[in-house]
């Protein structure tokens, strides 16, 4: 299958992908602020549709709009308790304006609708390279600030008692969450963000008792899911995402049984 560069395309920026979902989707788990990574998808996708609306690639405006989407998010919710009212409004004004620019365009907008369900069979050597780069700037940040991030993620009120900007960290993990999710889309869509940026690190959290090492098992399990599912679709007509969400979805299904599993077995 490799001979084929469309393939190459898709292993290269799935993996990418993978990795940066499995990496800041520990901390949306932990932070419980799955319905922002949800919001954000779908503000990317009205920023796509504008885009297209002006003759610039969809992925411009998905990174525009989930940028802005992330600080408006994060300025009106000071905290992560009690910010789904304000995400909700920033989402509903969102898509209130990707209605409008989909009746603006007098075509038919296909790049901007192979957003909603991810086309990582039709990616781009640019945009490989676009991926690429937003990754490693992603996991950089991610890195430089991991220490705060988990420590405002474990307890914001301790956290901002000992002197941590609480505020700027919020802001600061909503643009990492815009730029995860910018990329995430092109893989699984808007409607399936949830397989690759919440259920890895949902699965890790059950398995692991220290943050390290449920960030390992959110990212192993995500680039694996990711991997399995190119190499189905590769011979079955059926959608890559599709498979991706099913892989994670077993072994989220197949981890919450573990404990009745055992019951039974001792009994």
């Amino acid at each position: 299958m490799f001979q084929y560069d469309f393939m190459l395309h898709a292993f290269q920026a799935g993996t990418i992908v993978a990795i940066v979902a499995g990496l800041i989707g520990y901390f949306i788990v932990l932070r419980r602020s799955s319905f922002a990574a949800h919001a954000l998808s779908h503000v990317g996708f009205t920023g796509a549709a504008g885009a297209v609306l002006i003759g610039l690639n969809p992925i411009f405006g998905l990174f525009l709009f989930t940028m802005g989407g992330a600080v408006f998010m994060g300025v009106l919710g000071r905290k992560t308790e009690g910010r789904d009212v304000q995400i909700g409004t920033v989402l509903a004004f969102m898509l209130g304006l990707g209605v409008l620019f989909i009746s603006l365009y007098k075509g038919y907008a296909t790049e901007a609708y192979s957003l909603l369900f991810g086309e990582i069979l039709g990616i781009s050597s640019g945009n490989v390279l676009i991926t690429l780069i937003a990754g490693i700037i992603v996991a950089v940040v991610l890195g430089i600030f991991y220490r705060p991030l988990l420590f405002v993620s474990l307890d914001e009120d301790v956290a901002e008692a000992k002197g941590l900007s609480v505020f700027w960290l919020g802001i600061l993990f909503m643009l990492l969450i815009a730029a995860a999710t910018s990329i995430a889309v092109q893989v699984v869509g808007v409607l399936l963000i949830f397989s690759l940026m919440v259920t890895p690190a949902a699965i890790a959290g059950r398995l692991a008792s220290k943050p390290s090492h449920g960030v390992i098992i959110s990212v192993s399990i995500a680039v694996l899911a990711t991997w399995i599912g190119l190499f189905i679709s590769f011979y079955l007509p059926y959608p890559v995402s599709f498979f991706i969400t099913t892989i994670v979805f077993l072994i989220y299904i197949f981890v919450r049984s573990m404990p009745y599993l055992r019951n039974i077995s001792v009994q």
